[in-house]
């Protein structure tokens, strides 16, 4: 059963580290975030699953309330920081061994859930070291370009509407993620939510100096950033929503009173359930079928090519 490690992630406690990262996140977030009245016209999906009926939510006008969104497969299929890369490597920033490793680390994390300080280390400075030199600005700029091009039409509708429903009950959208808070702030800008807490890297006059402030968003580090966030914006947990697709978003999901599973992973599903939580599912085909919810859109080719990376990888072993 040693061999199988990999499998079965500890579960982390925050640290002084998440505590950092998560509140560095919640810091750029508020820096960043959009005026209330920005909003998205969100593409309509009504293929939720419910298990009971459910009073009317979120409560209109209720401005102490909000919601917080996991982006990876759960506001947008697959992986952002993927994407982002992909972009990078059509602009020759690196090279295409670099693109493949950097790759099969994000497959590794994102499939396994694997919390190895060591693996973490490793694709962290993998992801640092494409970055470092250049100016926020110019990757920012990029960063348009790049969700164009990559991510504009990998959102899920279903779940675009339920963010749109806390706008259009005249709350604050964030989007948490370990994606960089420069692209995750494009993201949440180009759907017109209020903003978004991501991982941040330093930087010095503007250029990226390859380390990061604490630690990525991750786990115990989101449920941080969303709990200072809420403390600085007068926010009530209990009042505030949480949608995520990670067993690893359990704290930030348990933060809140109304936490959602979407397009849940096994753990989180049986979690959930467990808990009463609420679930959705937009997925189709074989991923759908393996969880056994309904669905309503498709799988993201990502999902596709990350467990064949893990596929080979067993294989090899």
């Amino acid at each position: 059963m040693a061999a199988l490690g990999w499998l079965t992630p500890r579960r982390r406690p925050a640290t002084a580290r998440s505590v950092l990262a998560g509140e560095a996140a919640a810091e750029a977030a508020r820096k960043s975030s959009l005026p209330d009245d920005q909003s998205f016209a969100a593409d309509q999906d009504t293929s939720v699953l419910t298990t009971t009926e459910e009073p009317p939510f979120p409560v209109v006008g209720d401005d102490r309330a909000a919601a917080f969104f996991d982006l990876d497969n759960t506001v947008m299929q697959g992986a952002a920081i993927f994407h982002f890369g992909r972009g990078l490597y059509k602009r020759k920033f690196f090279q295409r061994r670099e693109l493949t490793r950097f790759a099969w680390q994000q497959a590794w994390f994102r499939l396994a859930g694997v919390e190895d300080p060591e693996h973490m280390q490793d694709a962290r400075d993998s992801a640092l070291s494409i970055v470092k030199g250049h100016r926020v600005s110019e990757l920012m700029s990029i960063g348009e370009e790049i969700y164009d091009e990559y991510m504009a039409d990998r959102i899920w509708p279903g779940t675009r509407a339920l963010a749109q429903a806390h706008l259009d009950a005249g709350q604050r959208v964030w989007l948490v993620t370990a994606a960089p808070v420069e692209t995750a702030t494009i993201i949440a800008r180009r759907l017109g939510l209020t903003g978004a807490l991501g991982t941040v890297a330093e930087s010095v006059d503007g250029v990226y100096t390859g380390r990061l402030v604490g630690e990525p968003l991750h786990g115990p580090a989101k449920a941080e950033a969303v709990r200072a966030l809420a403390a600085a914006e007068g926010l009530d947990l209990d009042r505030c929503a949480a949608y995520s697709d990670s067993h690893n978003d359990i704290p930030m999901l348990s933060l809140v009173g109304h936490p959602y599973a979407i397009n849940p992973d096994a753990k989180l599903r049986k979690h959930a359930r467990a808990l009463d939580w609420r679930l959705r599912d937009y997925r189709t085909g074989r991923k759908a079928a393996k969880v056994g919810i309904p669905a309503a859109a498709g799988v993201g080719a990502l999902a596709g090519g990350t467990a064949a990376a893990v596929a080979l990888h067993r294989r090899r072993r």
